[in-house]
């Protein structure tokens, strides 16, 4: 189209100098040149367009690669549940494996608890294991009661009344023999 357009206009100039000769005008001639003036203008314009239209070409291959390249980087909806699903099944996965070292993590603690514990337990006296006494019912139902005074103890108090030491530990229920106190009441049966 350009070159058409090029063509066209130095047609109508070599018509125009053709026209002038045998006119012989001189506004002819005004005319001829300001025709001339006109196609370098119209050359000039011509070039300048197409520079833009090749800097347009260049642009428009750009943005068809980039083009081309973004496409590739969406991703589908059924992508992106397969993703989403192969994420699940990993943190699931992730999860019974974190419980089954948290689980191995316990036991761990536990025994060594245990093992500072026995440590310690080796290190403290041991306690005396608790007894629990039973009593008989088998003394005599009669007696006399005695209130404890400083410097009693239960062989003493049998001693001074006629009765049995385990017939006062049965009769007052007494668990530690050694630990009666001073004003306290005690039952003694068989007493005197």
């Amino acid at each position: 189209m350009l070159k058409a357009l090029l063509f066209s206009a130095a047609l109508a100039i070599i018509t125009c100098e053709t026209g002038a000769q045998t006119t012989g005008g001189q506004s002819l001639a005004s005319d001829v040149a300001n025709m001339r003036e006109d196609l370098r203008i119209l050359t000039q314009r011509v070039g300048e367009l197409s520079l833009t239209v090749e800097q347009l070409q260049r642009e428009n291959a750009t943005l068809r690669s980039q083009t081309t390249s973004s496409t590739q980087a969406y991703a589908t909806v059924q992508q992106l549940n397969d993703a989403v699903s192969d994420l699940n099944r990993a943190i699931k996965a992730g999860d019974e494996a974190t419980a089954e070292r948290v689980a191995a993590q316990i036991k761990k603690l536990g025994e060594a608890t245990n093992v500072a514990l026995d440590s310690l337990a080796k290190g403290q006296p041991q306690r005396a294991a608790v007894q629990t006494t039973t009593f008989s019912d088998k003394f005599p139902s009669e007696g006399i009661s005695y209130t404890v005074q400083k410097g009693d103890t239960l062989a003493v108090i049998a001693h001074r009344t006629g009765g049995k030491i385990q017939d006062i530990i049965n009769a007052n229920k007494i668990a530690d023999p050694s630990k009666i106190q001073v004003g306290q009441t005690l039952v003694i049966p068989g007493g005197k």
